[in-house]
């Protein structure tokens, strides 16, 4: 079953996201993995969100195996699910009911990213794969059957809106930090805003220079280390690079007239740099004073979405149960007939050495075998499938236990067979 965990925008800071998110996301659903009980993981990882789930046999186990996942966050902005639970959430999350910017786009792409990524480093199992193809499934619905994705609908021209609220952008100057995908949609958001000119500055330039010619407007490409000098032209600026520090503190906006609207991962931006004179500088959590009016536009699409959900949650519930419960009836099965081929082999050994069988003996023994195999087993097949309808899965788990398929079943050792022993009386 699947435990999950999330720290998000919904109950935490940012600061709380920084420090939940894994500097490695890879490395972390592989941590994950390695742990007693730990069967599959995987780890999303965006700017206003750090979540990993697990599954396990045993709901503890998974619980356990998340207890340190976001230790220097504060208890009430940390969310844990259950199975139904993550599995629901992540359909949340990927049609965007979850996101700062309601039914934005980035955010399936990211689900996908984090399955691949999984699936590369050997963490991703037959149970999350179900999961995640249909959270992804929901959220390419949603997009296309409601209209949760019209209006503002990334992080980057949200940022972009934030900035024209309080800057003039005809005529002016924008930077963008980062080429990546927050960037490039900051890029195409200041296009179509009015600014005369726009700088990207990126580690590697070539990707700039790719973003900078997707853009009409004047643009030009610089390295990221030339991205203080930029800002001082700026009167806009949006942060998006992946950088593990910072790009801009306060000694480099020192005397810059911008507004500042930092999206990035940890922050790009220092925040110290908002008591500068001439200086403002705004964070995710800011974003949602200009997030909240599109999400008033899109009540109906998500009320549409949340049905959809409910739909989708229950098909892949009934969907999982049946097939734990079908996992443990074909082990009972395989098990049994591994019994039975090695017992009626040895029937009819000691029957032919006893005198010839005829066919229709020999076929009678068989269906006898055959019939024993299915009434014995008839009881335990029901109980299972009722135990998958009511969510029982401990029973489930037990039965799986005791009909392990790869486990074979033979005479204690130095135990005589029973038949022998009568034969030698």
């Amino acid at each position: 079953m699947i435990t999950g965990v999330s720290v998000s925008h919904t109950l935490a800071t940012v600061e709380e996201v920084e420090s939940a998110a894994p500097e490695d996301p890879s490395a972390a659903a592989q941590r994950l993995a390695a742990r007693s009980g730990v069967d599959e993981s995987v780890v999303i990882a965006t700017c206003n969100r750090a979540e990993a789930y697990v599954v396990t046999a045993a709901a503890a186990d998974g619980r356990e195996a998340l207890a340190d996942f976001a230790p220097e966050v504060r208890e009430g902005a940390v969310t844990q699910f259950d199975h139904e639970g993550s599995i629901r959430h992540l359909m949340r999350v990927a049609s965007g009911l979850e996101s700062l910017v309601l039914g934005e786009d980035q955010i399936i792409g990211q689900v996908k990213d984090a399955m691949e990524r999984a699936r590369e480093d050997g963490t991703l199992g037959p149970v999350l794969e179900e999961a995640l193809l249909k959270a992804v499934h929901v959220g390419e619905r949603a997009r296309t059957e409601t209209a949760i994705n019209e209006g503002t609908v990334s992080m980057g021209s949200a940022a972009v809106e934030l900035a024209a609220r309080e800057a003039e952008l005809d005529d002016a100057t924008a930077l963008v930090l980062g080429a990546g995908e927050m960037g490039t949609l900051a890029a195409r958001a200041f296009d179509g805003a009015g600014v005369d000119r726009l700088v990207v500055a990126n580690r590697t330039v070539a990707n700039a220079e790719h973003v900078a010619e997707d853009v009409s407007v004047d643009a030009e490409a610089v390295d990221l280390a030339a991205a203080p000098t930029a800002a001082q032209d700026a009167a806009v600026v949006v942060a998006a690079t992946g950088a593990p520090d910072a790009v801009l503190d306060a000694d480099d906006l020192d005397g810059a007239d911008a507004v500042c609207v930092d999206i990035a991962r940890p922050r790009d931006i220092d925040p110290a740099a908002d008591a500068l004179e001439g200086v403002v500088v705004h964070d995710i959590d800011d974003l949602e004073r200009v997030t909240e009016r599109a999400h008033e536009q899109r009540r109906t699409a998500a009320r549409q979405v949340e049905a959809m959900i409910d739909d989708e949650h229950d098909r892949l519930l009934s969907s999982l149960k049946r097939a734990r419960a079908d996992e443990a009836i074909r082990g009972m099965y395989e098990g049994a007939e591994r019994m039975k081929a090695r017992e009626l082999d040895r029937a009819l050994t000691k029957l032919e050495a006893q005198g010839d069988l005829t066919e229709d003996q020999r076929d009678t023994v068989e269906a006898l075998a055959d019939s024993l195999v299915s009434q014995l087993l008839a009881p335990p097949t029901k109980s299972l499938r009722e135990a998958a309808g009511e969510d029982d899965w401990n029973t489930i788990q037990t039965a799986m236990e005791l009909f392990d398929p790869t486990t074979d079943v033979v005479d204690a050792e130095g135990a005589p067979d029973a038949a022998e022993e009568s034969a030698g009386e």
